[in-house]
């Protein structure tokens, strides 16, 4: 018997298939083959088409049981992960009213800030554990406050995760996971912040019921078997967005443990206890095992200037591969004889406060520099950035006992998590595992065995643990002066 997991990146969607008993992987596919489009009207917009979400879905589910050769009857059950922050809004008959507002756009921004002064820190931190900022409540005052003829006609708003369960089962349901991804989720009352709906002028009946996770959230219905090629009657058991998915795939569910991403975007997602937010700069969410006996929490550092900027050298180089970028950047000295990168090109920066400060190369001499330095530079200023990142979250009292990372492509690079481990004097433990398998594995924690679960992730696919270099000299010097370069910026930029 199987289970099947869905991501729902902004770049690709995955599927996995796991053996129900062990958690073995069978197959993991992407589609589409080349990235998704986003799209962007103005700048520091971003928008898909949900629909193509589910289309992708379908025809990556169909290769998924066609190319592991398995009969779709043996999947008992569905688990997904999704892109965090997003909105999705349907009318009453459930298809979207326009495209979807996704993580990494940055029009509700003052929205958020507005609301954030207008009701009070004390508030907004004591209830929400954050500031509204700009996540999906403030993206959905922005649509009723730019696009009142379309709010006028919303029946209910959703997360990304939502609307994917919504194509599987028909039904229109979220979590307490997400409303608190949305700056929905009260947690001091245990309920939807219906207040901070009342200050938007948001009709609070727009929220959709909350299912559990772990539980049965709805059955496949015949339209989504017919489309997906699933078995009808099978169980939506599980979704959350991608960070704390990503923390359950690397088995960080308790408190000092920490999941780093290196992704399109970089993230430090450390478990915590209960408390009262205290940095805007950090964000808290519903951790997948919270319980209100044991409230887990999520604290969340998101550094949207990440891989994307390893990504854009690769794509404005001509034939270069990541792995030949490694090759080059490693012939280049620690520090890249001066140069430096500054990452941030991919939009408003939460632990800037929301400044959008852009990508910067300095100190570029055409006479001496070449393409290996801006490679060797891009993996330094984006491993710096996470070690700012890291400061933060100690800033905001978080304990740090253990780092797991996924083998994506930063994390593969030895100069970045060298430098990442070295500077943060912790070792990093590397997986092979994906949000899709994670979201996969999820589905067998109906039977609440935590343990088991985290055994069977160890056991199946630990990778390598990256050390603390003894000659730390030589990478502070040049995180230093990178750190320079960055306040120099946030100071004089507006």
């Amino acid at each position: 018997m199987y289970y099947i997991g869905y991501d729902i990146g902004s770049s690709s969607v995955k599927v996995a298939l796991v053996e129900a008993e062990t958690g073995k992987k069978i197959i993991v596919l992407h589609e589409p083959q080349n990235e998704m489009e986003i799209v962007s009207l103005h700048p520091d917009w971003a928008e898909q088409d949900p629909e193509i979400w589910w289309q992708h879905i379908c025809v990556a589910t169909k290769r998924a049981i066609r190319e592991a050769n398995i009969e779709a009857s043996k999947i008992q059950g569905i688990g997904i992960s999704y892109q965090m922050h997003g909105l999705v809004i349907v009318d009453k008959t459930r298809n979207p009213l326009r495209n979807a507002i996704i993580w990494c756009d940055s029009r509700a921004v003052e929205i958020g800030n507005t609301a954030f002064a207008a009701i009070g820190q004390e508030k907004c931190m004591e209830h929400l554990l954050n500031s509204p900022g700009n996540f999906t409540a403030s993206k959905l005052k922005w649509v009723k406050e730019n696009e009142p003829e379309i709010y006028s006609k919303i029946d209910k708003y959703m997360l990304p995760g939502d609307y994917i369960a919504y194509k599987l089962t028909g039904a229109v349901t979220t979590t307490k996971n997400g409303l608190s991804e949305g700056m929905l989720w009260d947690y001091k009352e245990n309920k939807v912040a219906n207040w901070l709906l009342d200050y938007y002028g948001i009709d609070p009946s727009l929220t959709p019921d909350i299912v559990e996770n772990f539980t049965n959230q709805g059955i496949l219905n015949e339209k989504a078997s017919k489309e997906s090629g699933l078995p009808v009657g099978i169980p939506v058991v599980y979704r959350a967005g991608d960070q704390p998915n990503n923390a359950l795939s690397l088995n960080v569910l308790n408190p000092g443990e920490v999941a780093a991403t290196g992704g399109t975007s970089g993230v430090f997602y450390a478990v915590g206890e209960m408390s009262t937010g205290k940095s805007t700069r950090v964000n808290n969410f519903v951790h997948v095992n919270y319980e209100l006996e044991t409230p887990r929490i999520g604290k969340l550092l998101n550094i949207n200037g990440a891989g994307i900027q390893y990504r854009w050298l690769r794509n404005n180089m001509g034939d270069e591969t990541y792995e030949s970028m490694n090759r080059k950047a490693s012939k280049i000295t620690i520090g890249s004889d001066g140069v430096v990168v500054i990452p941030f090109g991919n939009g408003a920066e939460r632990m800037f406060n929301n400044k959008n400060i852009g990508t910067h190369f300095l100190n570029l001499n055409l006479n001496i520099h070449n393409s290996a330095h801006l490679f060797r530079a891009s993996l330094e200023g984006i491993a710096f950035s996470f070690v700012y990142g890291m400061e933060c979250l100690k800033d905001d009292n978080a304990t740090i006992n253990v780092i797991r990372a996924g083998n994506d492509n930063l994390f593969r690079s030895e100069i970045f998590s060298n430098t990442v481990a070295t500077l943060i004097g912790h070792e990093i433990e590397i997986y092979n595992t994906t949000g899709a398998v994670g979201a996969a594995r999820a589905v067998g924690l109906k039977d609440g065995d935590y343990n088991k679960f985290g055994s069977s992730i160890t056991t199946n696919d630990h990778v390598m643990t990256f050390l603390p270099l003894k000659n730390k000299e030589p990478y502070d010097k040049a995180y230093q002066k990178w750190k320079q370069e960055l306040e120099f910026i946030l100071t004089h930029k507006k």
